[in-house]
């Protein structure tokens, strides 16, 4: 095996964001520009001589361009084995088990999530560690680092690998190996779940469509849901992986899954409806009459973990992002467990969940999962909400309303502004930030007393690191929050993200139109922040 060192002079934007590096493809089309970035990631490294590798994506645009890329890299710089998944795809869950469970060194993701695809759309790469999460900050700062001075990148002059063929081949003196990307998930998740229960709740003719939106999760639904548990022919919807997503955007929440919620608020509807995105780590769960919130879903299925049976014996504790809801926080001081609230970013998360401080973590971003790998994973929440609803043998509808009376309620959306001005955006936020220290004791129309204002710093229990800057928090005496903060996984501008909650008791009201029950705060919000008169949006991008 011949190694060549090519000469080549640093990108400035390589600044890894809350989930790796995510630019437009026309970005990573440049010369060098994928090659630099996987250097400087190698270059950030040490001891994995010898070593396995692992690489997957979701199948977007340019996914198979980069990933042999990314293959000459890894046998140039002496990785011992590759393990990629067949046509290059791998569901980031999916990617972190296999990590986990042949005890690679690490993996490259290859996705930009829930971003649009083809070849105007977005890219992305993401490092992750051995224990199958993504890389932490000490590291994705190494590699920026790094790419600012890179001058070489190590490559080998070899054929490209025939990634539609399982089996054992060669990259240079490097073995790469193509696996069927669906197996190894698919077997961890019916160790975890009650596949009778499930298999019996569909033969009683349960109803669901899953909505796999030409991403990723289609063939693993089609295996888990159609073959497996015996849901009909046609369950699910768009499950052919598509390199533009079908030209749709791989996001699944009420915006681009309308047709899907429409069709469940009817009487002709299925019972159940679901759908993940781009890359397979985010999902939507709507029952017939009700659309169940990523927050509430945190909560409900921590609540009702232990009907599974690899959360029968109880969970260590939970762990939600500092913009999720506080309904789950609500469920751990009922279990007297652990709560935590930690930055946005799955990554924050690893530390706990390696520690066994928790077992269930979610973001309000439609992001679930657990300890069984360390990222978070659409299709394992789907498949938890269906074992719940198989051994409670009850609705959606109902399992919800029951959870609000005996925890009540947490009224929650999130505004997005996206493609905002950075400059604009920025200077909003560190007006906001100035604002901060006048705030506590303030009243605001009857109800709303400020009893804390702050930008959220985390101090990892674990570690001992700290991560500041995190979101600007104005929280009140009655349990409400405002939040905003930017947004790290856009491409173009910036997205500010505005979240707004209220809690009404176990005895309250919980049947209000939640734009309606948190108008007083969307008008504060406005009043201190002035993000539409700033902006110059006269609403924001997405309402979820």
């Amino acid at each position: 095996m011949t190694i060549q060192t090519i000469k080549t002079t640093p990108y400035a934007d390589q600044k890894p964001g809350t989930s790796g590096l995510r630019k437009r493809v026309s970005v990573y089309q440049q010369p060098n520009y994928v090659e630099n970035y996987v250097q400087a990631i190698f270059d950030s490294l040490d001891g994995f001589a010898g070593q396995t590798l692992v690489i997957g994506g979701d199948g977007r645009f340019y996914n198979d361009v980069a990933i042999q890329k990314a293959i000459r890299l890894a046998a140039a710089n002496g990785f011992g084995r590759v393990l990629v998944g067949q046509n290059g795809l791998l569901s980031t869950p999916a990617a972190s088990h296999v990590i986990r469970h042949y005890k690679a060194y690490g993996g490259l993701v290859l996705s930009a999530s829930h971003n649009p695809g083809g070849p105007d759309g977005d890219f992305g790469i993401k490092y992750n560690v051995g224990n199958g999460g993504p890389a932490p900050e000490k590291i994705t700062d190494a590699v920026y680092a790094r790419t600012k001075v890179i001058d070489s990148y190590k490559t080998i002059d070899a054929p490209d690998v025939a990634l539609d063929r399982i089996g054992t081949q060669k990259s240079g003196d490097m073995v790469v190996e193509v696996i069927d990307p669906v197996a190894d998930y698919a077997a961890l998740m019916e160790s975890l779940f009650d596949f009778p229960a499930i298999r019996g709740l569909f033969a009683s003719g349960f109803t669901m469509m899953f909505d796999a939106m030409h991403a990723i999760t289609g063939p693993y639904a089609h295996a888990i849901l159609e073959g497996m548990l015996g849901a009909p022919k046609g369950t699910v919807r768009n499950g052919v992986p598509l390199p533009d997503f079908g030209a749709g955007h791989p996001d699944p929440n009420l915006v681009y899954c309308k047709d899907m919620f429409d069709l469940l608020m009817t009487p002709e509807g299925p019972d159940f409806g679901a759908a993940s995105d781009g890359d397979g780590d985010r999902n939507l769960i709507i029952g017939k009459n009700r659309f169940v919130t990523p927050s509430d879903s945190l909560a409900l299925l921590a609540a009702n973990a232990h009907l599974a049976p690899a959360y029968k014996r109880g969970i260590a504790g939970i762990a939600r992002s500092m913009p999720t809801s506080a309904a789950a926080d609500r469920v751990a001081e009922k279990l007297g467990i652990e709560m935590h609230e930690t930055p946005t970013g799955w990554k924050f998360f690893g530390n706990l969940l390696d520690a066994g401080r928790v077992t269930i973590c979610g973001e309000e971003s439609a992001g679930t999962g657990s300890n069984h790998v360390r990222e978070k994973d659409g299709l394992w929440a789907v498949l938890l909400w269906l074992n719940i609803l198989a051994v409670r043998k009850q609705g959606v509808d109902a399992i919800v309303r029951e959870h609000w009376a005996t925890y009540g309620r947490n009224y929650y959306t999130r505004h997005d502004y996206e493609e905002v001005d950075a400059a604009i955006a920025g200077k909003l936020v560190d007006d906001l930030r100035a604002q901060l220290p006048s705030l506590p004791g303030k009243s605001f129309g009857e109800d709303l007393q400020v009893a804390y204002a702050d930008d959220f710093t985390y101090h990892d229990p674990v570690d001992g690191s700290t991560s500041a800057k995190q979101g600007v928090r104005i929280g009140f005496t009655d349990g409400s929050r405002i939040v905003l903060r930017l947004s790290g996984t856009g491409t173009v501008g910036a997205t500010l993200r505005l979240y707004l909650e209220r809690y009404e008791a176990a005895d309250g009201r919980h049947d209000l139109d939640t734009q309606v029950a948190l108008e007083p705060l969307i008008a504060l919000s406005e009043t201190l922040a002035g993000i539409q008169q700033r902006t110059g949006r006269s609403e924001p991008s997405v309402i979820t």
